[in-house]
């Protein structure tokens, strides 16, 4: 069967919902013959930046010559993105090769009283499969919700990354920034370096773990230090000093001064791979690796005239980050906000910060069973905007955007990553949206 096929019968497993715990996976992994344990793993974890900083990982590991596979979730087009090796995703029939393959598995779990493995786990166990397979050199491999009740945590890796903790997920990870701390903690192995940026009651939580895993632990803004040279909408340079030198002048094409700190994370992850010798990472590496990522829907600029940018700012923190982009690049311009995001964010901050950034905003409707009452944002955001549009279908939002938009403005599509890629498709495909007969 094909590629549809198996596509149906994975996102199918959805039915099994979030249902945390290691015993699955472990269990699962084990009748594979232990996938996960022959393979050298780092693994980035936090609220925000994981997936950049995991590209960045990546692309500097690959600049040093090394064969490196990512798995990073979720997707923003196609089910492939998730699973790279230096650049390419899976091929589409390699991965329904890969879904069948392991659904007799799956089965003799339940015949034999195991509760069915969610879809989550079935992709992780493919991505342990798969790298494997291809014979990787690293995998870096980007947590998908918290830490210790993650299914990617089954792995012994050689350095771990929290890139920051923030309040996220509240019904599954907890109501207070320690709580979180504590859940994304859980990825810290016994002896194994960490690097965070997390900072204060998170960043004690943290420490304080490492503290009794013996994980030496080396923090972002002491240990690894940045200071921003330039910026535009075509990247930015910084200096940066590091755990074993200094880099001067480093050009990154990701936008954000958010995004300095997540490449001081990935600097000091490969440093320690070379210092403990599982690597040889030249500072040419770390030059090139750097200004060669690529991380889609991180404001990423889409369309020049007119100036369209996405951005998958889905929670409270990355939206914070995007309003100081939006001051700090956009300060000359108008900007026309197209905003869908689930129902269980954070609407009301997310309205109060991001709203007075905009001339206008237009609430659409993210393409997930998650979206609940998308249209309620529009509420939240009136107080705070002078003109607020409702319009379900995104593309069409785009659409009267674009429409509304002068020759200076900006059109800014965010909130959360399944109305970013949705997006984005459509923008690489049709290049844009029709502005008449909505």
């Amino acid at each position: 069967m094909g590629y549809d096929a198996a596509l149906t019968y994975l996102q199918g497993l959805c039915r099994f919902g979030m249902n945390f715990g290691l015993g699955r996976i472990t269990e699962l992994l084990r009748r594979l013959g232990d996938p996960h344990r022959r393979l050298r793993v780092i693994h980035i974890g936090g609220t925000n930046g994981k997936g950049s900083t995991t590209a960045m990982v990546a692309s500097i590991l690959q600049a040093a010559g090394y064969r490196v596979g990512t798995f990073t979730s979720p997707h923003l087009s196609s089910y492939t993105e998730r699973y790279v090796i230096n650049g390419d995703s899976i091929g589409e029939g390699r991965l329904a090769d890969l879904i069948w393959a392991l659904r007799p598995v799956l089965e003799a779990m339940v015949r034999e009283g195991w509760e069915h493995p969610t879809e989550f786990e079935v992709c992780t166990a493919i991505a342990f499969l798969y790298f494997l397979e291809e014979g990787v050199d690293f995998l870096v491999l980007e947590v998908g919700l918290g830490g210790a009740i993650d299914s990617t945590n089954v792995v012994e890796p050689l350095v771990v990354v929290i890139t920051n903790v923030s309040m996220d997920h509240m019904e599954y990870l907890g109501h207070t920034v320690e709580e979180i701390a504590r859940v994304k903690a859980g990825i810290i192995k016994e002896h194994v370096p960490v690097v965070t940026g997390a900072q204060g009651a998170a960043l004690e939580v943290i420490a304080a773990v490492s503290r009794e895993k013996g994980a030496p632990l080396y923090l972002l803004g002491r240990d690894v230090t940045w200071r921003p040279v330039s910026f535009s909408l075509e990247g930015q340079v910084f200096d940066l000093a590091g755990l074993r030198g200094h880099y001067g002048g480093l050009y990154l094409p990701l936008i954000g001064r958010h995004q300095l700190a997540n490449a001081a994370a990935a600097v000091a992850a490969v440093e320690l791979l070379a210092m403990d010798g599982h690597a040889a990472v030249t500072d040419r590496a770390i030059r090139e690796g750097l200004a060669r990522t690529f991380w889609p829907g991180r404001f990423e600029v889409v369309s020049r005239e007119p100036l369209v940018i996405l951005d998958g700012a889905h929670n409270y923190e990355g939206v914070r980050s995007l309003r100081e982009a939006l001051a700090q690049y956009l300060a000359e311009r108008d900007v026309i906000l197209v905003i869908g995001m689930l129902g269980d964010k954070e609407r009301e901050k997310v309205a109060v910060e991001l709203a007075p950034a905009a001339r206008a905003v237009v609430v659409t409707r993210p393409n997930s069973p998650r979206a609940g009452a998308w249209a309620e944002l529009a509420e939240a955001v009136r107080p705070h905007c002078p003109v607020v549009e409702v319009i379900e279908d995104p593309w069409r939002a785009v659409g009267r955007a674009l429409e509304m938009a002068g020759p200076r403005d900006a059109v800014v599509v965010t909130g959360s990553l399944y109305t970013v890629g949705e997006v984005r498709e459509r923008f690489l495909k049709d290049r844009a949206p029709a502005t008449k007969d909505r």
